[in-house]
C-alpha cells in the first residue's frame, strides 16, 4: 500500500483553478522532492495533503492516506493513522515560546507512547540526540528563543518524529537557514528516514537541497506537474523547458557536490535490488 497517493487533485479559489490535474505517489520509506518556484503550486498541494486548505478553496480530485481518503477532511478530524508529521520554513512560528523544549517535545511522547513523565523526558533527550545535539538536557530545558534558528528547527523535527506519523512533509524548511546549518538540517531529515518507517515529501525551490536528500522529484509548474523523475535523471537530462530553467539556475551554485551524492545513493540503491 502507498503512503500517500494524489490522484487529479484540482484547486479552485475565487473562481480561478491554482492546481490542475496534480497526481503523484509515496512509497513508504520513498523521499520525494516536490519542486517549483514561488506560485507554482507548492503551498496548495501541501495544504490539501495536510487538510488545511484556505476557506473558500474548492477541491477535486483524490488525497489518500495509507488508503483512506482525507480530501476535505480538516486536520483536526483525522484519524490518527492518516495525518501527517510536518516540518514548516519557520521554526520559531511553530513552537510555542513561552513554553520550555522539555514540554512541547514530551507532550506528542506522552500521547502517542502512554509515557510517563520522566520517561518521556528521557525520551525526548534520546530523540534530541538524534537530531544532532551534545547536551539535549539544556536544550529541554530552553525557551525556543534562547535557541539558534538551526537548532529550533531541528527540534521540530523531533517532534515530528515523535509523532510517530507514516508520512512527514517538509516544507521549505531550510529555507531561512544558512548553508552550514541547512546541511545539518538535511542530514538529520536523512536519518530520521533511512530506517523506512516514513516517507517524506520534501517541499522546496531549492534543487541543491532536493538533489542532497531526495530519491525523486516532482516538478510544478503554473499548477501542474511538468516532469516526475529520478533526482539525477532530472539534473543531468531535465526534459521540460521550465525544468531545464530550474536546473540551470542552481548550476549557478553549489549543485555539483549534491548531484554526486544523488548518483551515489542511485547507485546504492539499484545495487541493494
Amino acid at each position: 500500500m502507498t503512503t500517500l497517493t494524489v490522484r487529479d487533485l484540482a484547486v479552485e479559489i475565487a473562481g480561478s483553478r491554482v492546481l490542475d490535474g496534480v497526481g503523484f505517489e509515496l512509497g513508504p520509506g520513498e523521499r520525494v522532492g516536490l519542486l517549483g518556484a514561488s506560485g507554482s503550486g507548492k503551498s496548495l498541494t501541501v495544504a490539501a495533503v495536510l487538510g488545511r486548505l484556505p476557506a473558500g478553496a474548492r477541491a477535486t480530485g483524490s488525497v489518500q492516506l495509507a488508503g483512506t481518503e482525507v480530501l476535505g477532511v480538516p486536520a483536526a478530524r483525522r484519524r490518527h493513522d492518516t495525518r501527517v508529521a510536518a516540518v514548516f520554513h519557520d521554526p520559531l512560528a511553530s513552537l510555542n515560546p513561552l513554553v520550555r523544549v522539555a514540554v512541547q517535545l514530551g507532550e506528542p511522547l506522552r500521547r502517542h507512547r502512554r509515557l510517563s513523565r520522566a520517561a518521556a523526558r528521557e525520551a525526548a533527550a534520546g530523540l534530541l540526540v538524534s537530531v544532532g545535539f551534545t547536551e539535549p538536557g539544556q536544550v529541554l530545558d530552553s525557551y525556543p528563543g534562547e535557541l539558534s534558528g538551526g537548532q529550533r528547527q531541528r527540534v521540530c523535527i523531533a517532534i515530528a518524529v515523535a509523532c510517530r506519523r507514516n508520512l512527514l512533509l517538509a516544507d521549505e524548511p531550510t529555507t531561512a537557514l544558512d548553508v552550514v546549518t541547512q546541511a545539518q538540517v538535511l542530514d538529520v531529515l536523512r536519518a530520521q528516514t533511512a530506517d523506512g518507517s516514513s516517507a517524506l515529501l520534501f517541499v522546496t525551490h531549492d534543487f541543491t537541497a532536493a538533489a542532497a536528500l531526495c530519491d525523486r522529484a516532482l516538478v510544478l509548474a503554473g499548477g501542474r506537474i511538468v516532469e516526475s523523475a529520478p533526482m539525477a535523471e532530472l539534473l543531468t537530462t531535465p526534459r521540460h523547458e521550465y525544468t531545464r530553467a530550474l536546473v540551470r539556475a542552481a548550476r549557478a551554485g553549489s549543485i555539483g557536490a549534491a548531484l554526486a551524492d544523488a548518483r551515489l545513493r542511485a547507485g546504492s540503491v539499484a545495487a541493494a535490488r
